[in-house]
């Protein structure tokens, strides 16, 4: 073999070495850059993963949030419109109750009570007052029960009280006191 064949089976076993070496370098790197890159991508969408998440918690909290607002919105609505209702509901009862004190139903109610209060004050002194829209009834009602009867200096929109002073007992048949205790007890029930 010449030196020029030696040379040039030289040159290509070099170069072919050469391009195997190149070859397998570039190899391993670019499976060095795949790994690189798929733990990039992994992580990338790992993170994408928990931003997702986390503005899906925070759009549900802001969710919660608004909807809480407004059904505290809607409750005081409500709680003003059956406070408008309940006004004029007991607006409208006592425009019944006027109503009613002028009828001779009212006249033996009023009979009723104080025969009631006279039996449970028994041999004790008692003290009936009406109100003092009932002041025309006076008579009828003394004639009626054989009681004295007063005039209350207050008016309580109807009825009777009495008072037993021995015993400390007050017997309140007012239609002011009945009323206010159905306004407390009173509420809209929707079951």
């Amino acid at each position: 073999m010449t030196t020029e064949e030696k040379l040039k089976h030289f040159l290509d076993v070099t170069v072919e070495n050469a391009n195997e070496k190149s070859v397998k370098t570039i190899e391993e790197y670019r499976k060095r850059l795949e790994t690189v890159f798929e733990s990039h991508k992994e992580d990338a969408l790992r993170k994408q993963k928990l931003q997702i998440k986390l503005s899906e918690e925070n759009l549900k909290k802001e969710k919660n949030t608004e909807v809480s607002k407004q059904q505290m919105e809607i409750k005081k609505e409500l709680g003003k419109k059956q406070e408008e209702l309940k006004s004029l509901l007991f607006h409208e009862v006592e425009n019944k109750l006027e109503e009613y004190m002028s009828t001779k139903e009212y006249d033996k109610y009023l009979i009723s009570y104080i025969k009631g209060a006279k039996a449970f004050a028994g041999n004790e002194e008692i003290q009936i007052y009406i109100d003092p829209a009932d002041a025309e009834k006076r008579m009828a009602l003394e004639a009626a029960t054989g009681m004295e009867i007063s005039i209350s200096e207050y008016g309580f929109h109807g009825g009777m009280r009495a008072v037993i002073r021995s015993k400390n007992i007050l017997i309140d048949q007012s239609f002011e006191t009945r009323l206010n205790e159905a306004k407390n007890e009173f509420s809209f029930n929707f079951d």
